[in-house]
């Protein structure tokens, strides 16, 4: 900030084991976000390294980054994030279609993922006619739509993905969140403010001001 120093982070040590299910919490500006973008690949940290499936990705060029995000990671956002202008289908088939995916897999891949989410019979509607919950599910879908090699190792990252969301429709979406991730083989970090969201993982982490609390 201007001349000012700031450190979102403060000697961060974090191992997930993959196909876990884990919790990240604290107040807003502890870091939460900045931690899961490094994991992201989205930003590098100044100090320290970050670890994925065994390989340090810190000085990664951003030709071998790219493929890093379209192959083994994935975003659910608060706020959905959809592209408006195409159809729920369209929406879950694009990470395969930039991935040079084959067009019979990626109608394959397209149609399991809907279905398991509860939306073959809402494939062809655009978000502006699906509901909030319908919106997040198709975002859900669309995170583990990777290439066939990559599905049994992709890590998803969630960042608040109830928040927009009432408490009935954010409990449904996050059992689909969980169930989806544990049954393709991924593993799950999930941002969250609600101690109600954070019972239902396996392990919750706590962040305040940059840094970890003991566990």
């Amino acid at each position: 900030m201007g001349e000012i120093e700031v450190h979102a982070l403060r000697g961060v040590s974090l191992e997930v084991e993959k196909g876990a299910v884990i919790g990240i919490m604290g107040p807003s500006g502890s870091g939460k976000t900045t931690l899961l973008n490094l994991i992201g690949a989205l930003d590098r940290p100044t100090e320290g390294r970050v670890i994925l499936d065994g390989i340090d990705i810190t000085d990664m060029k951003q030709k071998e980054l790219t493929y890093v995000r379209r192959n083994k990671i994935s975003f659910v956002f608060q706020f959905f994030n959809l592209l408006p202008v195409l159809s729920a289908r369209e929406n879950v088939e694009l990470p395969l279609l930039i991935a040079g995916v084959d067009e019979d897999i990626r109608h394959e891949r397209v149609n399991h993922l809907l279905q398991l989410v509860g939306l073959e019979e809402r494939a062809d509607h655009r978000p502006d006619e699906l509901s909030g919950g319908e919106q997040q599910r198709v975002a859900i879908a669309r995170s583990l739509a990777k290439p066939p090699a990559e599905n049994g190792s992709v890590i998803v990252l969630a960042d608040e993905p109830t928040g927009d969301l009432d408490t009935h429709t954010g409990d449904e979406v996050m059992k689909v969140l969980i169930e989806l991730t544990r049954k393709e083989g991924g593993t799950l970090l999930v941002v969250t403010h609600d101690p109600e969201v954070g019972k239902k993982l396996d392990r919750v982490h706590k962040m305040r001001d940059g840094q970890m609390e003991p566990q």
